[in-house]
């Protein structure tokens, strides 16, 4: 007979202690918020349906996650206990349901699936999932009887002396089969120092029922770990980066510095790439293969093709193709796509700017909603002035045109195939193809005007 399986993820919560006025599963950690790794690891973990628990900013976190699962609400705060009996009714056709928490972003799903398997081949009500820590601080501790047996768990608010000295703790992480846990759920009763219905108190209630209690320990104190406060939210960034750096290096990319290189979970990078020191990769980006990244280049939600260089430069949303060079000092806002072979650098800005194959921006350049064919050359200074106050304007160029240094192009112009536009002009009527373009005053030498400016400044 089939086992179906369902997850029930907690994220009703304040999160008082995270001292925000953002909801604490929604703070994000390498560009993503927390929720989100614990729905991706129910996910892979074989959960037929994923079920929330709603409650504080619910509104917020259905617009992080869609329709991808299936919500519950809490009303009030009344505990992690009262929390998943909401869900009931969304698990009615599961056989087991494994219970999550929206605050523990480490979680993987291979740990899940040891967890579940551990749970069906035991046979038990309920298999928790345990960890043993050097620090417990926080946790609930795990009491187990005299055959070593989990007899009940003990909250850190509740706990004496001895139970306070014991080092496995709950993770908060369990499988439970559905009967039996909503038949315990509804006997606990709030007599706790908080006055909540405690999920962990379910274990109890089992016991007392004569139901089997399992338990599956792991040694992966990170995979557990909980976040509370900013504190831990840093060290769980910390510790999710080292993950992803670690997998990217066992894939074939380079990192020079690994601590000073920051890769976002929702990242891709092709074989053969360097990354240098203090270089950012957000979320969203696709690096291809042999390329050479940083010192100091912030790559945001933006598409490179194979052997791209960037140095010391932002590019932003945008596309760049096959043996592109950016930098140093370079600013690709969004929206521009770049062909194979272009050359950007020495602070250059563009903006929507399409540039093809082969085209030159070298030097103090800005080149905003313009579209530029294929091996032109845009000299020093070259200024698109896009923008009349109101509307935006575009400035087309040409394959093979020359522009010169010191060029302002009022758009909307178009320069034509192999024009020329000479240096220290300004353009606001369309250039031919071939034609040579001047606009700019004549120059006048006035012989001995200095000598005879000085005497007449000091009175001479």
């Amino acid at each position: 007979m089939s086992q179906a399986l369902h997850a029930v993820i907690l994220a009703a919560g304040l999160g008082k202690r995270m001292r925000s006025s953002r909801v604490k599963v929604l703070h994000e950690i390498a560009g993503r918020p927390m929720i989100e790794y614990v729905v991706r690891a129910a996910e892979e973990s074989g959960a037929e349906r994923v079920v929330v628990v709603i409650g504080h900013q619910a509104d917020e976190v259905r617009a992080v996650l869609g329709e991808r699962v299936t919500y519950a609400y809490q009303e009030e705060p009344l505990g992690t206990g009262h929390a998943v009996l909401q869900a009931e009714e969304a698990v009615a056709g599961a056989t087991d349901v494994l219970v999550l928490y929206g605050d523990t972003p480490l979680i993987e799903a291979d740990l899940l699936r040891r967890l579940i398997a551990g749970h069906r081949e035991s046979g038990a009500a309920a298999t928790l999932l345990t960890a043993e820590l050097a620090d417990p601080t926080g946790y609930g501790r795990i009491v187990r009887d005299e055959r070593g047996a989990v007899a009940r768990i003990v909250e850190q608010a509740d706990a004496g002396p001895e139970e306070l000295a014991i080092r496995e703790v709950n993770t908060g992480i369990a499988c439970f089969r559905r009967a039996d846990l909503f038949a315990a759920l509804r006997a606990i009763r709030p007599d706790n120092a908080q006055g909540e219905y405690y999920l962990v108190d379910a274990v109890r209630v089992l016991r007392e029922m004569g139901r089997p209690v399992h338990s599956i320990k792991t040694d992966e104190e990170a995979a557990v770990f909980g976040v509370n406060d900013r504190v831990a939210l840093a060290r769980a960034e910390a510790l999710l980066r080292d993950r992803i750096r670690q997998r990217w290096m066992r894939a074939g990319v380079t990192l020079i510095d690994p601590g000073s290189t920051w890769i976002d979970e929702d990242v891709e990078i092709g074989p053969d790439t360097v990354i240098y020191p203090h270089t950012f990769i957000e979320a969203g980006s696709r690096i291809g293969a042999g390329c050479c990244l940083g010192p100091g280049a912030h790559i945001v939600a933006s598409r490179l093709g194979d052997r791209v260089r960037v140095w010391y430069s932002v590019v932003e949303e945008s596309e760049i193709g096959d043996d592109v060079r950016i930098g140093p000092y370079s600013h690709l806002r969004p929206g521009c796509r770049v062909e194979a072979g272009v050359r950007i650098g020495n602070f250059a800005e563009l903006k929507g700017a399409v540039i093809r194959s082969g085209t030159k921006v070298n030097h103090h350049s800005y080149l905003g909603d313009v579209e530029i064919g294929s091996g032109v050359n845009i000299g020093a200074g070259t200024v698109t002035v896009n923008y009349d106050g109101i509307r935006k304007h575009k400035t087309v160029i040409e394959d093979d045109a020359f522009i010169g240094c010191n060029v302002n192009l009022i758009a909307p112009v178009r320069v034509g195939r192999s024009a020329y536009v000479a240096a220290g002009s300004t353009i606001n009527q369309d250039v031919p193809a071939d034609a040579l373009a001047i606009a700019r005053e004549r120059q006048v030498n006035k012989e001995g005007w200095v000598a005879r400016w000085r005497q007449r400044v000091r009175g001479e």
